[in-house]
């Protein structure tokens, strides 16, 4: 696994290209990292929805949860299923649009200058030790292709829309990735 700077794609990473993004603002490259949680349908793991939702091809009528989803144009760079594989959907040097309406240190937009990684979990469920070992693998190589990215420059989805969002929640355990 390794990031392929020209791309801004993984090598040796399952592939899923969304259709939900577009180009980053001219001359912004990232320099923000957004850790999110997500599942659908909520709390339960596993299952198809988060791509299909990513790719818009989730159904309405699978699930009631997936009602007010299902036009949702949403995506994430990766996601990081609860057994560790990463699945890419956005090149990082495209756009994904994960933060929504948001702010980093007085900094709006940041889909805008962000990577988003969406871990599949919950708030409240706890996170896997193979989550945390692909964080621990892939942050570092994140780093080092887009070196404007420090360590502290990894935030969680909470930070940059608070009141809005709390994700990745109370059950991340954020010594695993510092």
């Amino acid at each position: 696994m390794r990031v392929d700077a020209s791309t801004g794609l993984m090598v040796g990473v399952k592939q899923v290209l969304s259709p939900f993004f577009d180009e980053r603002p001219a001359g912004v490259v990232p320099d923000l990292i957004v850790l999110h949680g997500i599942s659908l349908p909520p709390g339960d793991f596993g299952g198809p929805w988060i791509a299909r939702l990513f790719t818009g091809n989730l159904p309405a009528g699978a699930h009631p949860e997936f009602v007010e989803r299902a036009g949702l144009r949403v995506s994430a760079h990766l996601l990081i299923r609860r057994d560790g594989e990463p699945v890419q959907f956005v090149s990082f040097n495209d756009r994904a649009w994960h933060a929504g309406k948001s702010v980093w240190q007085g900094r709006e937009a940041c889909n805008d200058y962000s990577i988003g990684i969406e871990c599949e979990g919950t708030d409240d469920v706890p996170y896997e030790p193979a989550q945390y070992q692909t964080l621990r693998s892939l942050l570092p190589m994140l780093l080092d292709t887009y070196p404007q990215i420090t360590r502290d420059r990894v935030v969680g989805h909470s930070d940059v829309a608070p009141g809005r969002k709390t994700d990745p929640g109370s059950s991340f355990d954020w010594s695993q990735v510092r």
